[in-house]
């Protein structure tokens, strides 16, 4: 049994955002997980924003605050993921499959900073944690700011943005992906 704290924070349903489909700001107590569950064609991209999380697939991972993992569920796979002795605050990124069908894999970007390569050719995420008072220069993009009030997402043309929080700028293909015209 869970008690995942979820708040969906971006879920657009007219494809506006190309492969970017939800955004979930969750929050898990010290042990808690989501439970056993089922993924296939999407790519999850977690970012840690406070806590520990132990992800239970393959060989597993135990990510901190800071860490980025990628899953790319592909051709599906089952997992878990449960939160450290703290508890875990992360933001669950889905997009849809870059490459659907795939085997399944997992990456994961340890204290990741500025530009990640995700090795797609559709979505690119940049990341940067101010500390309190301290701005940050952020690229053009779809920012998705993590303060101490909330989240904030917004499309806007680059600009400066104060901490303290977690900061995340996708930079989106919108266009219609390739295999989906086979």
């Amino acid at each position: 049994m869970s008690a995942l704290d979820q708040r969906i924070v971006l879920a657009p349903t007219d494809g506006s955002l190309g492969p970017l489909l939800r955004i979930a700001d969750d929050h898990l107590p010290p042990g808690q997980g989501y439970g056993r569950h089922e993924h296939r064609d999407v790519d999850v991209v977690a970012v840690v924003l406070a806590g520990a999380l132990r992800h239970r697939w393959g060989d597993g991972a135990d990510l901190a605050a800071g860490d980025v993992a990628v899953l790319r569920a592909g051709s599906g796979l089952s997992h878990d993921e449960i939160a450290g002795d703290d508890g875990v605050r992360v933001l669950q990124c889905y997009l849809r499959s870059g490459e659907p069908g795939a085997p399944p894999s997992h990456e994961v970007y340890r204290a990741a900073d500025g530009w990640l390569d995700l090795r797609r050719p559709d979505a690119w995420l940049w990341l940067a944690r101010p500390r309190p008072g301290e701005g940050v220069v952020v690229p053009p993009g779809l920012l998705v700011v993590r303060g101490v009030d909330g989240v904030l997402v917004e499309r806007q043309d680059g600009r400066t943005v104060a901490g303290p929080g977690a900061v995340l700028v996708w930079q989106l293909d919108t266009g219609r992906p390739a295999w989906a015209d086979g």
